[in-house]
């Protein structure tokens, strides 16, 4: 059987045809290199993006959910994270449709009014700039304290400040390697966060494997039931809610699809003088020295300058969105890296945080009932009690992991709230001084004055101003994306397209030439519509609508004094 399979290959050889066999391995073979290909280009995004879905301020949550109620809040965290994933991809394709994040677009759109224009800005457009920089104050404060409490978790003999402080400058440090909001992707940036995520997820999965899970049970727990409306389980749903969707995710998510994956250029590339004596070789080394330290002179005098920005048009009609072959190479997969990696990583973080407390508060030895919730310190504790020394190590790791990476993208979204808003081109390095003092600030204060119970009460705070800030900004990023005037893109046509936005915007059907047009020239006015349909906008309004019923739920109950 072996000789007559050799002999039919040897055959299909001397013919010039391909083994079936071979076919098939060389197939699979492509395949996966073609998908490893595309991988390694578009994947960054997502892993980004879902760092701020399980921050210090969820770790937080979550830990209280599972130590009050047990595995019966794993549904809310699996609709958090669903609804995460819907506005993340929203996000994504605005920035790949039109190449402006979602900064920019709203100072486009509340800026420059027709009419009531002073109006336009002092009620809604500086209003919610001063929201999304409170959002993003708010994050950074949360990442602060929770990489502080992380390092005293690792160094008991490390005062709270001192680590409020450490992890302050250590995330200047490494955002000094590069700025991340350039036109091309920073891959070192993303590799940096990527293998943080890792971090957190692989010590997350070895402590879930040295606890006893009922993992019967906690599946159920995905399941919706009649406890969601128990007493206190709400409010407690809804710091989950309100804890997951991050406002400055929404900005930054925007602003990196923007960027332009498919190109081999290079990020940073030389000046035309730099170019020409490295190709001509010419002169001599003192004056090549010279050059080169004139060059890194004027580098450093740019990282502070602050200059506005003069290129960004005052309105949607005055500019044009990415070419069409721009938009299908990059936009589904960005949906893909988006939806896979807050899924991935985000979702599953999420609720291996709330099975940990789940399994050790409430169900396990350190039972506590649902009126003491647990916090960081608390977990850490018990967990170096009851599990041991090696657990309670990677549980700190894992917080100083996902502090860490989240401060990251944090720090960087709010460049990209201020450029955007306030059409500045801002200096990376001021930028992120500003959002770091503003946010050791008060973390500093509370850890010196108040102490652990202290940072544990801000933290929950900071959780409450994002949950009250996010409606917001989600209900710019539905409009624009429902919007076909602003996420329709130009055919690619042989007959070739109008390169004026005024001639097709005005235009009243796709069939009439422009007024002015040339008849010597064929034009082509037909778009490519990539605006959310009837039932995404139905269903983005209908998760704004919880969202701000969520809101109006936990500041009643603030009020009314029943807030944990």
């Amino acid at each position: 059987m072996t000789t007559s399979l050799n002999q039919a290959d040897q055959s299909d050889s001397r013919l010039g045809t391909t083994p079936p066999r071979k076919h098939w391995i060389d197939r699979l073979h492509h395949a996966g290199w073609t998908v490893f290909h595309h991988a390694q280009k578009h994947t960054g995004v997502g892993i980004v993006c879902s760092v701020a879905y399980f921050d210090p301020g969820n770790w937080g949550v979550d830990l209280q959910a599972g130590s009050q109620y047990g595995y019966k809040l794993l549904f809310v965290v699996l609709l958090a994270g669903l609804f995460a994933v819907f506005l993340q991809v929203l996000a994504c394709r605005l920035g790949v449709v039109t190449g402006l994040d979602l900064a920019s677009h709203c100072r486009i759109l509340f800026h420059d009014r027709p009419r009531h224009t002073k109006l336009w800005r002092w009620a809604v457009l500086y209003p919610l700039y001063a929201l999304a920089e409170i959002a993003i104050i708010s994050t950074d404060l949360a990442e602060l304290l929770g990489s502080a409490i992380a390092l005293n978790l690792l160094f008991p003999s490390l005062p709270l400040w001192a680590g409020v402080l450490t992890t302050g400058a250590d995330v200047l440090l490494i955002l000094a390697f590069g700025n991340p909001l350039c036109t091309r992707p920073v891959k070192f940036f993303e590799w940096i966060i990527a293998a943080l995520v890792f971090a957190v997820l692989i010590c997350m999965a070895i402590i879930i494997a040295k606890i006893n899970v009922n993992w019967g049970q906690a599946f159920d727990g995905f399941v919706p039931s009649q406890e969601l409306f128990a007493s206190g389980a709400l409010y407690t749903s809804v710091g989950v809610m309100g804890a997951t969707v991050m406002p400055h995710s929404l900005f930054l998510g925007s602003h990196l699809a923007t960027q332009d994956r498919e190109s081999k250029e290079s990020i940073y590339p030389l000046s035309d003088k730099v170019q020409e004596q490295e190709s001509t070789r010419i002169g001599s080394r003192r004056e090549r020295l010279r050059n080169l330290g004139r060059a890194i002179w004027q580098n450093f005098r740019t990282l502070f300058i602050i200059e506005r920005s003069n290129a960004r048009p005052k309105s949607h009609e005055h500019r044009e969105n990415n070419a069409l072959e721009f938009v299908q190479s990059h936009l589904y997969h960005g949906i893909v890296d988006v939806v896979s990696s807050l899924l991935g990583f985000a979702v599953i973080i999420n609720a291996l945080i709330l099975i940990l407390a789940s399994a050790v508060f409430y169900y396990g030895s350190g039972a506590r009932g649902s009126e003491s919730p647990a916090s960081l310190f608390d977990a850490h504790t018990l967990i170096n009690n009851t599990i041991g020394k090696g657990a309670a190590l990677l549980f700190a790791l894992a917080l100083l992991a996902s502090g860490q990476s989240a401060s990251i993208v944090a720090t960087v979204a709010g460049q990209s709230v201020s450029e955007g808003f306030l059409n500045w081109k801002v200096s990376p390095i001021i930028r992120r001084l500003v959002t770091r003092l503003i946010g050791l600030v008060p973390s500093m204060a509370v850890a010196i004055v108040v102490g652990p119970s202290g940072i544990n009460t801000l933290l929950v705070a900071s959780q409450v101003i994002l949950s009250i800030v996010l409606p917001f900004i989600v209900f710019p990023l539905i409009y624009l994306t429902s919007s076909s005037r602003i996420m329709r893109v130009h055919k690619t046509s042989p007959g070739g397209t109008s390169n004026n936005p005024l001639d097709t915007l005005e235009s009243p059907s796709p069939a009439i030439a422009p007024v002015d047009a040339d008849p010597e020239i064929p034009q082509t006015q037909d778009f490519v519509d990539f605006s959310s349909g009837k039932l995404m906008t139905f269903l983005g309004c209908l998760i704004w609508l919880v969202i701000v019923i969520a809101n109006v739920y936990v500041l009643v109950a603030l009020g009314m004094g029943q807030g944990a």
